[in-house]
């Protein structure tokens, strides 16, 4: 299968380039603008694969987006690019409007013309999967209830707002022009090559470098976290298993507390290099919370575990010792852009 890809250089959609390619053999064209948050490195190891095509490109960009369905004939569509930093939301949404929208219908219209010229089964197995965040959802009740594909809309932030318009553009399509096409949420990822503006790998990062550790609030606020690799396999799932038409919630049942987070951080890094000034708790600090900061998020991956056998492989605490490792040994990426002009010491909840 060839599969078109957006966001590819991004820290999921990397992911998904990388397991598209080595696991599971597809074709794939990369189509990313390369923004602050995307890296080649995260690619190095099929950038020279016979299978991977990279395009440098804006997906707000119709004609050249068209151009593209044009040439390389996709098979199907994953549409991953967005921006996706809730800080970065709240201190400049222009941005995530013209990305997460209006690059979302650039997308759609540019996959509904391609999808008009197909005929047999090269339309009948062609897909568009538009892949979101349970953010969309708003803030669940500290009453055990889990986000699921019946959960109602209800956005906080600029960030979730942009997405949610855009889950509302896919699904219009689909229902006004007949585009055969797959939406999914999920949870909070993390793991390897993930940008450090968010939670996770400021945190590891700070931890090795024995910075201060600045957690929004009290740190109550509650999130469902998932390796990136396993979320990696449960979207090519939904690709190539998936129904149009359905929604696939896509969660590790991992829910953790932001402090639990960080203080897990803190004890593995402290195994690996303890610190004569003691144990890295010390370096835990409590801020002002951000804006209209969501309590908690949590999702039931009943659905997509039934429908289609997949449920995550890693639990919380196996897939950060393999991600603190991952940062230990790649100082260099990391030292390379740590001094950019990112949101640093404000804390993203999502990836």
């Amino acid at each position: 299968m060839k599969i078109l890809i957006t966001g590819g250089y991004g820290f999921i959609g990397s992911a998904v380039v990388r397991h598209a390619i080595q696991q599971a053999g597809h074709q794939v064209v990369n189509i990313d603008k390369m923004t602050y948050a995307a890296t080649s490195h995260a690619l190095a190891d099929v950038c020279g694969h016979p299978n991977y095509t990279a395009v440098k490109m804006d997906i707000c960009d119709s004609e050249g987006i068209q151009k593209v369905f044009a040439e390389y004939k996709p098979d199907a569509v994953m549409h991953l690019a967005a921006e996706s930093h809730v800080d970065r939301s709240i201190d400049g949404p222009a941005a995530f409007m013209q990305t997460n929208v209006m690059g979302t219908f650039v997308m759609l219209e540019a996959a509904r013309s391609y999808f008009a010229t197909l005929a047999g089964d090269k339309k009948s197995r062609f897909r568009f999967h538009h892949i979101s965040t349970d953010e969309v959802f708003g803030s669940l009740p500290d009453d055990g209830t889990c986000f699921n594909e019946h959960t109602a809309y209800d956005p906080r932030s600029p960030y979730s707002a942009t997405k949610a318009a855009s889950d509302h553009l896919a699904r219009a399509w689909m229902h006004t022009y007949g585009l055969p096409l797959i939406v999914s949420n999920t949870t909070n990822n993390y793991g390897p090559w993930q940008f450090p503006e968010k939670l996770i790998p400021l945190m590891i990062i700070n931890a090795i470098e024995e910075q201060p550790l600045p957690v929004y609030g009290n740190g109550s606020n509650i999130r469902d976290w998932l390796y990136v690799e396993d979320h990696a396999q449960a979207l090519l799932m939904v690709l190539t298993r998936g129904v149009p038409g359905q929604t696939y919630c896509i969660g590790a049942r991992q829910p953790r507390s932001n402090s639990e987070v960080v203080k897990t951080i803190c004890a593995m890094v402290d195994q690996i290099m303890p610190s004569p000034k003691g144990a890295r708790d010390r370096l835990i600090t409590y801020v002002a919370d951000r804006p209209g900061h969501d309590q908690r998020y949590e999702i039931d991956p009943t659905g997509v575990e039934t429908a289609l056998g997949w449920s995550a492989a890693h639990d919380f605490e196996q897939g950060l010792a393999r991600t603190i490792a991952w940062y230990v040994a790649n100082r260099s990426w990391w030292q390379g852009i740590r001094n950019q002009s990112y949101a640093g010491q404000r804390l993203g909840a999502k990836s």
